[in-house]
């Protein structure tokens, strides 16, 4: 458990990769009886799903949340369209943007708050492909200058 009862359960790291990340949001996920329980057990998977708003409402698409595995008859579809849970004047002010300025909502991690299950979304831009091998390269850099830096720690 993290500070003030929070657990991560699963996080995007290809998002950071993939976009430029601008604002980040909380929100809460709608979830069946059996899919809380595969969350509790960290298994969900968020490499590829996406967020979108439709008819007012936010929805996360393509996470897949595996069938618990004492769930019998009652379990749940594993990627099962679910709704999360915004304020509405964040709700408008990422409509807003998305539509006007073409951000994208992508899920950046889910995590247990107080025993509830919860997702970070983050407004992002997609980055292209130049832009990738550029961070890639900058963090190729940044990783040989701390290595050195410990190595000359040493002596």
């Amino acid at each position: 458990m993290g500070k003030h009862g929070v657990k991560i359960v699963a996080k995007n790291k290809k998002a950071y990769h993939d976009y430029t990340v601008e604002e980040k949001y909380e929100a809460g996920i709608v979830l069946q009886g059996t899919e809380i329980k595969s969350v509790r057990a960290a298994k969900v998977q968020l490499k590829e799903s996406f967020a979108r708003i439709k008819n007012g409402e936010v929805f996360i698409h393509n996470m897949h949340i595996s069938e618990f595995t004492h769930g019998n008859r009652f379990n749940h579809d594993p990627l099962r369209v679910r709704k999360l849970l915004v304020h509405k004047s964040e709700r408008l002010k990422l409509e807003q943007r998305i539509n006007r300025d073409g951000y994208t909502l992508v899920p950046l991690a889910i995590y247990l708050k107080d025993g509830f299950a919860k997702m970070e979304l983050g407004l992002a831009k997609g980055k292209k492909t130049h832009d990738k091998r550029h961070a890639l390269k900058e963090k190729d850099a940044k990783r040989e200058v701390e290595k050195a830096f410990r190595q000359q720690q040493k002596y």
